[in-house]
């Protein structure tokens, strides 16, 4: 086992149900070449270590004499809102981070005792992950096992490579959580060690999923055509997105792609918009943040029947 090769993660979930099947671990890596506006995760699509701050878990400054704005060497954190303590109904003293300033040195979290400050990402070896995924084998029920996702986990090949040889010698359950954003050949290492692709479609025309996400579409959908050829085994993953790829033509532009695939594809989850990213944006950056309504479980059960018209397995998950 190669002790010295490190990844950088920034969670571990485990009893997830979310992320392939059974129960599972999921390892979440940090960075990401798509910078999609809805992420749920924003916190994975920079590669670096990030501050964040909880405003929730902030007791005030009075509570502990404004130690993290004495401890920034930038003088990126000054006074900022006040609100209520939900407990005393006392007005509490919050801070505000100065981004532009801010360099993710980390000063101020060794003095926030309640981590309210904390950084957003850590780094593994493969040993330390690997043996506790290891140990966490006895829960993995139901032909569970691991998934390891992202950001986009792949921009970390070497690192997952080894992950995954490991696991599957000691008969572990993969699945990898990709945007299949990536060069053919790192798909095609992992291939022989990655039992299903969690494998994301977000837009069939190229040039509105380069608009919203940052980057063309053609390597995708060649990618997930390669993967079909070679024996591979795919659930794809469709967000659907108001005012981005939630229309009908969109929906059956999709399906009629992954019919094309045909065994290769096992499941299309149709994804719906939800808002619950919008906190973790504030905790990471002041910039505005996507927003929209969520579409209407009617809405979503007749893109469902349009991907069903094709012949796939399909939920809205």
């Amino acid at each position: 086992m190669n002790k010295e090769l490190t990844g950088r993660i920034y969670d571990i979930q485990g009893f997830s149900v979310q992320d392939g099947p059974g129960v599972r671990t999921t390892v979440f890596l940090k960075g990401c070449p798509l910078h999609c506006p809805w992420c749920h995760s924003p916190e994975s699509q920079a590669f670096r270590k990030q501050l964040s701050w909880m405003s929730m878990r902030c007791k005030g400054t009075e509570a502990c004499n404004s130690r993290c704005i004495k401890a920034c060497p930038k003088d990126a954190i000054e006074l900022g809102e006040t609100r209520k303590d939900s407990l005393t109904g006392n007005d509490l003293q919050m801070i505000h981070v100065k981004r532009d300033l801010c360099d993710d040195c980390g000063k101020c979290t060794e003095v926030c005792y309640p981590e309210a400050l904390y950084l957003c990402g850590e780094d593994y070896t493969v040993e330390r992950l690997v043996t506790r995924l290891i140990r966490e084998k006895p829960f993995f029920k139901g032909g569970g096992g691991v998934t390891i996702s992202g950001g986009e986990c792949l921009c970390q090949p070497e690192f997952v490579l080894e992950v995954l040889r490991q696991l599957k010698a000691a008969d572990i359950n993969t699945a990898i959580d990709t945007t299949g954003f990536v060069k053919w050949e790192v798909i095609e290492s992992i291939l022989p060690y990655t039992d299903l692709f969690l494998y994301d479609l977000k837009h069939m025309d190229s040039e509105k999923h380069k608009a919203a996400t940052g980057v063309p579409n053609e390597l995708i959908l060649e990618n997930a055509k390669k993967i079909a050829e070679n024996g591979g085994k795919m659930q794809i993953r469709v967000p659907v997105i108001p005012m981005f790829n939630h229309d009908e033509e969109n929906i059956r532009k999709t399906a009629e792609f992954c019919a094309g695939m045909k065994e290769a594809v096992t499941l299309v989850q149709l994804l719906p918009y939800h808002n619950m990213g919008v906190m973790k944006y504030l905790r990471i950056s002041d910039k505005p943040v996507m927003e929209a309504t969520p579409p209407s479980d009617e809405y979503m059960n007749r893109l469902l029947a349009i991907v069903e018209e094709y012949g796939l397995p399909a939920q809205i998950h």
